[in-house]
């Protein structure tokens, strides 16, 4: 007996060795297999193959709300302009339990489900906007405004010493929502900001923003909205610079989804499209972009700080001044201040030119001015020269020539060849003392032969001189081997 229970252990081992044993090589194998690919010349190439490739990361769409947003002290800035979402969803009320109704208040949430608190500081007056946009429209989102009424502010709003300025605690409709689900529209295409001009500038086709299922805008006429009325929004209420305002958004429903919020104010104000655009490569490009509003309150705030920046439709306001400063890798940055008033309402479009760094790259300089036969430049140079030390100075590797020019009818060709060469010396020693060093800068003039072609070109019927005063040509850059 005892032999043959050592006979089939045996056996059973056997069995293991030779049938599992190599189906988990097998599987090893698969694994890691190689492919081998033939070449024109007839080698051999091997790689991993795409199948076996490991897949790139996914960046994530969703921002994960805090688990503290839920509670009054934790509410989450927003920047007005800018949506924030879309969100994981609500989980909770948080630690405390700040907003129940009773008796005396029944316009409050009966308590909080799954909420979430926000705040938003107002730089200037006008009227508050707010856009949610549900993920799941089956969820019954409801909200509140506070003003902020300073110290101990999240205790009254828990005693119910502080109320609202805006409720909205309409109920969900089931019955809309069931027949719109029945019936789908087709969803909205995307707008085209910009028409095509011609075939340098095409058209930049931004995505259509998604529309808002819940809010507060001035076209409105319900000023508050009870748990027994239906609808989506309340009317704008009027804010002043300096406050600052709460938004609680509780979501009824369980196991709902997340939302996506923007806050605005409406403000008779300039929202021309902020574009970038390479005229070599033909393409609007994707820019580092922020922008700065000055004159309120708070100093400087920012309106826009995004690392890749598409284009937009962005506000100005009357009053206001702003600093612009945009960078790209293989680009000169821009950086611009302006104040509101300086834009006109027709200007719908900002357009700016991304210059490139590489070698070859030229800048032709036509609006500064020469005493006639002299080196000495005339007054109003600064505005125009300043924009270029701007530029250089935020790229000390970029090194360049200056090169003059000169109007010429070729009567004495070596005269005008030193005399472009001296003008070139000028706007150089300008971008000198304006602090770029003067080892990043050579200098050129017109040579004999393109002085004869100019004098040409003048005397030909019809003809005429050249607008170029001085030419900023990169030679490279410091790095450079």
């Amino acid at each position: 007996m005892r032999t043959m229970k050592r006979l089939m252990i045996a056996l059973l081992a056997c069995t293991l060795v030779l049938g599992v044993a190599p189906d988990v090589q097998a599987q090893t194998k698969k694994k890691t297999t190689k492919t081998t690919k033939t070449t024109k010349n007839g080698k051999k190439k091997s790689g991993t193959s795409k199948k076996d490739a490991a897949p790139k990361p996914v960046e994530p769409t969703t921002i994960e709300l805090p688990a503290s947003s839920s509670d009054c002290l934790f509410a989450i800035p927003l920047m007005l302009d800018k949506p924030y979402g879309p969100t994981s969803a609500p989980d909770g009320s948080g630690r405390m339990m700040e907003v129940v109704a009773d008796k005396a208040h029944p316009n409050l949430f009966e308590r909080e489900h799954n909420s979430v608190w926000y705040k938003v500081a107002i730089p200037y007056n006008g009227n508050l906007v707010i856009d949610i946009v549900q993920e799941d429209i089956w969820d019954d989102y409801d909200f509140l405004v506070y003003k902020n009424t300073g110290q101990y502010f999240s205790n009254h709003v828990m005693l119910n010493k502080v109320l609202p300025v805006a409720v909205n605690l309409s109920c969900v409709d089931s019955v809309s929502l069931a027949e719109a689900a029945r019936n789908p529209k087709a969803p909205a295409k995307a707008s085209q900001p910009n028409k095509k001009k011609n075939d340098d500038e095409p058209v930049l086709d931004l995505p259509a923003a998604p529309k808002s299922t819940i809010g507060m805008n001035p076209d409105a006429t319900d000023k508050m909205l009870t748990k027994k009325q239906k609808g989506g929004f309340i009317k704008s209420i009027p804010v002043r610079m300096g406050e600052e305002y709460y938004i609680v958004l509780d979501n009824c429903a369980p196991n709902g989804k997340g939302h996506t919020i923007r806050v605005s104010i409406q403000v008779d104000a300039y929202e021309p499209l902020v574009l970038f655009y390479d005229k070599k490569g033909k393409r609007y490009v994707d820019v580092d972009l922020m922008i700065l509003e000055k004159g309120g309150q708070g100093g400087e705030r920012p309106v826009i700080r995004n690392e890749h920046y598409r284009g937009g439709r962005v506000k100005f306001v009357p009053g206001f001044s702003y600093t612009l400063y945009a960078k790209r890798e293989g680009y000169f940055s821009v950086f611009r201040e302006f104040n509101a008033q300086d834009l006109m309402m027709r200007d719908t479009i900002m357009l700016y030119q991304m210059e490139r760094t590489e070698r070859g790259s030229s800048f032709q300089i036509k609006d500064i001015y020469f005493e006639d036969g002299e080196a000495k430049l005339i007054e109003g140079y600064d505005t125009v020269l300043m924009n270029y030390v701007a530029m250089f100075r935020n790229h000390p590797d970029v090194t360049f020539l200056v090169k003059g020019y000169v109007q010429s009818y070729g009567v004495d060709a070596e005269a005008d060849m030193l005399l472009s060469l001296e003008r070139a010396k000028t706007v150089k020693e300008y971008f000198v003392n304006h602090g770029i060093d003067a080892k990043r800068i050579t200098t050129a003039g017109m040579t004999k032969n393109e002085i004869k072609r100019a004098a040409a070109a003048a005397l030909d019927k019809g003809g005429g001189f050249s607008g170029i005063r001085v030419e900023l040509i990169i030679t490279g850059k410091t790095t450079d081997k």
